[in-house]
C-alpha cells in the first residue's frame, strides 16, 4: 500500500495553500514527491468555482477568490476543518465520482467514529446530517493527480456559513456540526479539529487505500 505523507498546517491563507497545491500537483504527477495529504483551517473566504462565476454571484460582506475547482460558492473559515489530497489515483481508481464517494464514505466513517450519523443526499454531494450539509468536496484533476478537496464544518461561528447559498443550495442548508447540537462524541470529548483529525487519519487506510505516515508540521522547508 502506498504511503501518504501528512502536512497539518495551522491557520493559512486559502491563496497560500493554493499556489503551493499547484507546484505539489505537478511535483506528484512528476513523482518527485509521494501522495500527500493537507490538513489546514483558513480565515474566512469565499471561493468562486466556475458556476459562481458564470451566475454573476456577488458577496460584498464576505472576502472572495475565483478557484478552478468544480461547483459554485463554498465557504472557508475559523471553525472548519479542509483536507487537501494531492493524490496520484492509480487506473484502477480513476473514476471522479468513484473517488469523490471515496471521500464521501471516508468522512462519513470519521463522522460515525465521534458518534454522528452523516449520509448522502440527493441533493447534493458531500456529507449531510441531520437533513444539512456539513461537509462539501471540489476536486480538480490533472493527470489523474487531485487537487483542492474536502471542508468539514465543525463550529463556524456567528452564522457566516448559513447565510450563504453554498453550492446552490438555499442559504441556511449548509451548516456546522455544533449548530445541529452535534459538539462532543460519545464520550464527551469535544468534537474539534484535533477530534476529526485523529477519527480521519484511524479510516485514511481503509477509504483512500494508503498508509498514513507519521504527520509533519507544515513549514516552508517541507513544501518548497
Amino acid at each position: 500500500m502506498r504511503p501518504l505523507r501528512i502536512l497539518r498546517a495551522g491557520f493559512e491563507e486559502h491563496s497560500e495553500i493554493d499556489e503551493v497545491m499547484r507546484d505539489m500537483q505537478q511535483q506528484r504527477i512528476d513523482d518527485l514527491i509521494p501522495d500527500t495529504l493537507i490538513l489546514v483551517q483558513h480565515p474566512e473566504v469565499v471561493t468562486l468555482g466556475p458556476k459562481a462565476q458564470r451566475d454573476g454571484i456577488n458577496l460584498p460582506s464576505y472576502p472572495t477568490r475565483i478557484v478552478d475547482r468544480g461547483g459554485g460558492i463554498t465557504y472557508h473559515g475559523p471553525g472548519q476543518l479542509v483536507c487537501y489530497p494531492v493524490i496520484k489515483w492509480e487506473k484502477e481508481e480513476q473514476s471522479i465520482r468513484g473517488i469523490i464517494n471515496r471521500i464521501e464514505d471516508w468522512v462519513m466513517a470519521s463522522l460515525a467514529d465521534c458518534g454522528v450519523n452523516g449520509y448522502r443526499d440527493e441533493r447534493m454531494m458531500g456529507v449531510w446530517v441531520d437533513e444539512h450539509k456539513i461537509c462539501s468536496i471540489g476536486l480538480s484533476f490533472k493527470h489523474w493527480v487531485s487537487r483542492h478537496g474536502t471542508a468539514i464544518n465543525f463550529d463556524i461561528p456567528n452564522r457566516r456559513i448559513e447565510t450563504l447559498p453554498c453550492c446552490g443550495l438555499t442559504p441556511g442548508t449548509t451548516t456546522s456540526l455544533t449548530a445541529l447540537g452535534h459538539s462532543h462524541d460519545l464520550e464527551g470529548r469535544f468534537i474539534d479539529r484535533s477530534r476529526l483529525e485523529e477519527a480521519l487519519l484511524i479510516h485514511l487506510e481503509e477509504f483512500l487505500g494508503r498508509k498514513a505516515m507519521v504527520p509533519e508540521e507544515w513549514s516552508p522547508e517541507l513544501v518548497a
